[in-house]
């Protein structure tokens, strides 16, 4: 069946392939016709008996993309070479580096080839009812009165929409191999900063690039990893991913990412058909050996406070929905409800199984250190029994109206966060 499997998103793997070489010139002016990748042939039958199974919009890497140092001579180094293609594509100061080379393979589409939004368009809510189904997957991003939704369904094909919401730059990002969906603040010293896609990847997950002074950017970690800003650290900023129907519900007034992007793509589609399920491998991964207490496609929920990091499996929050906890000395709640589709299952995203979100929050409050219990889909504190829900505000009781205070939380598939914090800490309930 996993040949079968690969098979199928093999095929449509070259369909997507075809897209972006007729788009890439006019979606991303800065790739050029050298640099597009053209589709390979499919086979009739996959080469390996147990294939890692290929989200269907990349193209099988060239092998020479990726960059091996050659023989080191005795008597001097050997200066590692660069990934093949980048100092024709960009003008990247790669003497600055803080990675290996090596370890940085190609995605299939060139720089650019994945097209960030740059001029975001929004709807209402009652315009993209039309468009969206209720357990679609969605993030939400709010600031004062101004909430703005970005679907996965549009994410899924773009991976970065360039935004500014209230006076402050943004950058939403969405990496579908490793399931990191995360907000950034897109000011760096001062400087305002727009992002485009590299085409090339770093433990699976996507390297992007600004285009002030095209430095590369790890998108699961928001720092600056080859380039002039090297060192430099993007501030994550709190965001909730919710079902469709929960938002349309909550925040009738949204201001929602329209599907008028001006690039042709089929929106409402999952490129990546079945690349979620825990059976399979991560897809162009190449990196450190996934600690074993988790399968690496486990979904987990990761917390990073003070020097330590902590990752919640889905699958545990799915059956006890609160977790109370101490991390880096934050007091913090994680809270798990029902109602969001994978983006990453079916070929239809509206259609994907129902994965469920989390939020996470502090747990203090006006000076207390909330305990919080779940009885069935019902959250509430022990100290006075209101009732909150999925946004950390208080619905009923003696705290009615109150809210928590958002913790920056990024869900991941488990390979992606163990590659860069492989001393994160596994929560198990107690018992």
């Amino acid at each position: 069946m996993k040949n079968v499997r690969f098979a199928r998103l093999f095929v449509a793997l070259i369909t997507l392939a075809v897209i972006t070489a007729a788009c890439t010139s006019a979606a991303a002016p800065s790739a050029t016709e050298e640099t597009a990748v053209p589709p390979t042939a499919v086979p009739d039958e996959p080469e390996t008996a147990e294939p890692t199974t290929a989200p269907a919009d990349m193209p099988e890497p060239d092998p020479a993309d990726t960059a091996v140092p050659p023989e080191a001579a005795e008597d001097e180094p050997a200066e590692e070479p660069l990934p093949r293609g980048v100092e024709r594509e960009f003008s990247t100061d790669f003497s600055r580096t803080a990675i290996s080379f090596s370890e940085i393979l190609s995605g299939g589409p060139p720089k650019d080839g994945i097209p960030a939004i740059d001029d975001p368009q929004f709807v209402t809510v009652a315009e993209a009812d039309e468009w969206l189904g209720d357990k679609e997957p969605v993030i939400v991003y709010q600031d004062g009165d101004t909430v703005r939704v970005y679907p996965y369904q549009i994410l899924i094909w773009h991976e970065i929409v360039n935004d500014v919401v209230n006076g402050r730059p943004l950058a939403v990002t969405f990496c579908p191999l490793c399931n990191t969906g995360i907000v950034f603040d897109a000011t760096v010293n001062g400087q305002a900063l727009d992002f485009g896609t590299t085409g090339r990847l770093r433990f699976s997950n996507l390297l992007m690039y600004d285009r002030q002074t095209e430095t590369w950017w790890q998108q699961a970690g928001g720092n600056a990893v080859i380039g002039e800003l090297l060192g430099e650290q993007l501030d994550f900023l709190p965001a909730v991913i919710l079902g469709w129907r929960e938002v349309k519900e909550t925040y009738p007034e949204a201001e929602v990412l329209s599907k008028d992007t001006g690039i042709p793509r089929d929106y409402g589609r999952n490129p990546y058909t079945g690349y979620d399920s825990i059976n399979s491998s991560p897809f162009l991964y190449d990196g450190p050996a996934t600690p074993g207490e988790l399968p690496p496609m486990a979904r987990v929920t990761t917390v990073e406070l003070g020097e330590e990091a902590a990752a919640y499996p889905n699958d545990v929050l799915k059956d006890i929905k609160v977790v109370n906890d101490t991390v880096g000395d934050t007091d913090i709640v994680v809270f798990w409800e029902p109602g969001v589709a994978s983006a990453l299952g079916d070929s239809d995203i509206a259609s994907g199984e129902d994965v469920g979100t989390t939020a996470v929050y502090e747990r203090a409050l006006d000076g207390e250190t909330l305990t919080f219990t779940a009885d069935g889909e019902t959250i509430t504190d022990e100290q006075t029994g209101s009732t909150w829900n999925i946004l950390g505000q208080a619905v009923a009781g003696e705290l009615e109206g109150a809210q928590l205070t958002p913790v920056v939380k990024v869900d991941h598939f488990w390979f992606s966060w163990a590659a860069f914090r492989p001393d994160t800490r596994i929560y198990q309930p107690e018992g």
